[in-house]
């Protein structure tokens, strides 16, 4: 697979990252049984297999579950751990967490910032975390405050880079202008049924900044690949079946799968977006990894978005 440095950084990842949110396939710990995490580990492996060497995760997916699957991952593979860079988030507390009427919140405290990354060192069993990323805005970010944990995970060989996730263009701004050390990547969701970033400065700031966009659900939930069926129901039917008649007929002009050409159509931009895919069927991961192969015309690229707007260019 060919490779694309994050940011300003010294990382040299995969164009595609596997994401492992859905790698036992819950979100409660007390469904994530033996043969869930060994068939979640397996799908890491794979990808490994694949091509793929950025790895992200995040403390909150299945209550930390699936760090330990990754960690799981690397214990099986003597090797893996030099082969990939991964990347993981903090930042989001649950309902209940510490006390019982304690709300959903986020948690950029410098205190909560340090305590999460030490534990998700714990549940991966590894010393350094390669990309560590605050995952939703905090309202109450201090960045002065935040900058300060970086400081200190980094000084203490802890994280090597730092990055965002789902942060507004003024936001990540805000932050880095009492940062001394740059951010990397914005990990926001990018698909052809979202193109919000293309519209808010998200991407512009990336280019900008040389900061890489990571795309979390690349294939809008499963509706811009193979096999999903859309409800009737679905108030957005018509215009999802539209561009998926677009998507197949570049995709039979290319020899490829429509995820394929979803995923691809993403790696066109020049951010870089780099497009997180979540499947846990080695199948999949594997046949994902084909998009890098294809390189889409303009003219087919512009066919995808105008398709995607729903509306001409002005």
């Amino acid at each position: 697979m060919k490779t694309v440095t994050l940011g300003t950084s010294s990382l040299v990842v995969s164009r595609l990252s596997y994401g492992n949110m859905r790698c036992v396939g819950t979100w409660n710990p007390s469904e994530a049984t033996a043969e869930r995490r060994r068939t979640g580990a397996q799908a890491h492996l794979a990808a490994l297999e694949a091509g793929y060497t950025l790895f992200d995760t995040a403390d909150i997916y299945c209550r930390g579950v699936c760090e330990e699957v990754l960690g799981e991952a690397l214990r099986r593979s003597a090797s893996m751990r030099r082969q990939i860079v991964i990347a993981t988030k903090c930042g989001i507390r649950f309902a209940g967490d510490p006390a019982p009427d304690s709300p959903h919140r986020f948690d950029f405290s410098s205190d909560y910032i340090v305590q999460s990354c030490e534990a998700s060192l714990r549940r991966m069993g590894i010393e350094t975390i390669d990309l560590y990323q605050l995952h939703r805005p905090d309202v109450l970010m201090n960045p002065s405050e935040v900058a300060g944990a970086f400081e200190q995970l980094q000084r203490a060989g802890k994280v090597r880079f730092f990055g965002v996730s789902n942060f507004q263009p003024s936001t990540l701004a805000a932050l880095q202008s009492h940062l001394s050390i740059p951010l990397i990547v914005n990990q926001v969701e990018i698909h052809l049924g979202r193109l919000a970033c293309f519209e808010d400065g998200t991407l512009d700031q990336c280019v900008e900044r040389n900061i890489a966009a990571l795309a979390w659900r690349p294939l809008g939930g499963g509706w811009l690949g193979e096999g999903t069926d859309l409800p009737l129901g679905d108030a957005q039917y018509a215009q999802k079946r539209w561009v998926q008649s677009v998507l197949d007929a570049i995709a039979a002009d290319l020899g490829a799968s429509r995820t394929q050409v979803a995923l691809a159509w993403l790696m066109k931009h020049p951010a870089p977006i780099v497009p997180i895919v979540g499947s846990a069927r080695p199948e999949h991961i594997h046949r994902a990894a084909a998009a890098d192969a294809l390189d889409l015309t303009r003219e087919q690229w512009y066919r995808l978005y105008v398709a995607a707007r729903n509306k001409p260019l002005p």
